[in-house]
Parts: C-alpha cells; structure tokens; sequence
C-alpha cells in the first residue's frame, strides 16, 4: 500500500513538472517580445491580434507633450502631487488613425503581467487619461532599471491612482 503512494504521488509531480516545462516553454517567445518592447520603448496597439500601431517616444515629442499635475497614493505613502510630461492617450491613438468609435474598451497591459480595463468614454476625455513619460522632469525609466516606464498611464480623475499603469508594453482595444 505505502508503495502504491509513492508511486501515485511520484506520478503526480512528474506530470506536474511537464506541466511547467510546456507553460514555460510556450510563454518564452512572449517574454522575450515583451521586453523587446521595452527596451525599444515602444508600446504596441491591437484588436482582435493584430498589431494596429505602434507608440513610440518620437511619436509621442512630435504630438507635443505637455506638463499636467497628478495625485500618487499608493499603499506605501500618503498622497503626493507629482508633475508628469505626457500626452492623452486618445491623442495618441489619434496620430495612429486609430477611431474609437468602434471600441469599448482599451485594455492597458504591463510587462509584469498588470492589466487595466478603460472605457472607451474615459479615454476620448481628453483631460483624463494620459500617457507619461516623465515624472518631475525626469524620465520614468524601465521595470528593468527600477523605474515605472517607460510608459505609465496615469487616469486623473482617480482619486487613489488604483487604475494607474505602470510599465505599459500594449494597449488591446476592444
């Protein structure tokens, strides 16, 4: 009896450990994308798999970014206004040709795996939501170097920065 549950439990951590071996064999190309696009500083913009656009730092210098303030409340501190340098995100989505009269929702997704659901409504409010790429005059830098870009999102009228996005990699419409 002891060694028929050596042996169901053996069984068990070896399909197991397939198990991980095949998630971790499937997610490596996803990982070496993402940062790929971190490094590149480029965030992708796609509906239903394809890739519509691409923002990147030049696109975001050419649309004229602009300082706006912005309350960080985080579970560590207490509230604290910070000036960021961005663009609102639907003018980015605009330079893109991009109309989001078709869409719902935009999903924010972060190279740690982070995601964030908008409105549609909430992103054509263009003193809303924007795109940042600075932090009081400095650039936000990667999750690599211990920064919190190169893109954030930064919703304004969230009075608890809970629906804020760090590390921003690609923005799904649907």
């Amino acid at each position: 009896m002891k060694k028929r549950n050596i042996m169901i439990i053996t069984s068990i951590i070896a399909v197991l450990a397939i198990a991980v071996a095949v998630t971790a064999f499937l997610n490596a190309g996803d990982i070496a994308e993402k940062k790929a696009l971190e490094q590149e500083a480029v965030i992708q913009v796609t509906s239903g798999g394809r890739v519509l656009g691409r923002i990147s730092m030049e696109l975001v210098q050419e649309s004229g970014p602009l300082d706006f303030s912005a309350t960080l409340d985080t579970s560590d501190s207490g509230p604290e206004q910070h000036q960021y340098t961005g663009i609102p995100l639907n003018d980015a989505l605009e330079v893109l040709d991009i109309d989001m009269g078709g869409y719902q929702t935009v999903v924010a997704k972060a190279i740690d795996g982070y995601n964030v659901a908008y409105e549609a409504e909430e992103v054509l409010d263009g003193d809303n939501i924007y795109l940042a790429v600075m932090r009081d005059g400095q650039p936000l830098g990667s999750k690599s170097t211990g920064g919190s870009g190169p893109y954030q999102i930064i919703v304004r009228k969230d009075a608890f920065s809970q629906r804020w996005c760090k590390f921003v990699i690609e923005l799904e419409l649907r």
